[in-house]
Parts: C-alpha cells; sequence; structure tokens
C-alpha cells in the first residue's frame, strides 16, 4: 500500500473555493479507485497549506486511478474549476509507505 500526499499551497483569501473543490474530490476520488483519507484545508497556523491525502495499493494503481479520475466528468469539471479560478498556487505529491505498522503496545 502507498499513500499519495498533495501538499497545496493556496490563496488564503479564498480558502472557500478550495473546500468547494475537495468535497468534490470526496465524491470523485472513491468511485475512481483510491482509498481517500480526506482533503485538509488550514485550521490554525499556516493559512495557505492545505492537503489532500489518499491511499493505492501501487504505483501501478496510481497510474489506472489518474487515467479514470481523467475521463470522469466531475474529475473534469473540478479540475477545470480549480485552473479557472486560480485558488492553487501550487500542488505537490508525496508517496510514502507506513513504515510504523503494526501499532501499539510492544512487550
Amino acid at each position: 500500500m502507498i499513500t499519495c500526499i498533495i501538499t497545496y499551497d493556496i490563496d488564503p483569501n479564498r480558502r472557500e473555493l478550495f473546500d468547494q473543490y475537495a468535497q468534490t474530490w470526496g465524491a470523485c476520488i472513491p468511485r475512481c479507485g483510491a482509498d481517500l483519507v480526506g482533503y485538509f484545508a488550514p485550521h490554525e497556523g499556516s493559512a495557505s497549506t492545505a492537503y489532500g491525502i489518499y491511499n493505492l495499493p501501487s504505483l501501478a494503481a496510481y497510474e489506472d486511478y489518474r487515467a479514470r479520475l481523467a475521463q470522469d466528468p466531475l474529475g473534469r469539471e473540478n479540475y477545470l474549476f480549480a485552473k479557472r479560478e486560480g485558488f492553487i498556487r501550487q500542488e505537490n505529491r508525496l508517496f510514502v509507505k507506513l513504515a510504523s505498522a503494526p501499532h501499539g503496545d510492544r512487550k
């Protein structure tokens, strides 16, 4: 299993647009094949850093998922919405794997 962490630099004066963007992905991402952990908007601290986090079995599964997402009508519209409105200034993807499992007490 891999986890994709998307770090967004968003316009802090247009956070409500990022929230709308995130809610739309909440509908698209699961149906296109990824296990969505969630989208996280600034609450305290940095007012311009947001995250999207989801899990997939492998990088090959990620490529298949991205292809399905690009063909999804709501997904395509969400990409265009973000581009048109310009509230995302930059985004970066990081792929990580869980290194601390299993969790819990070790005796």
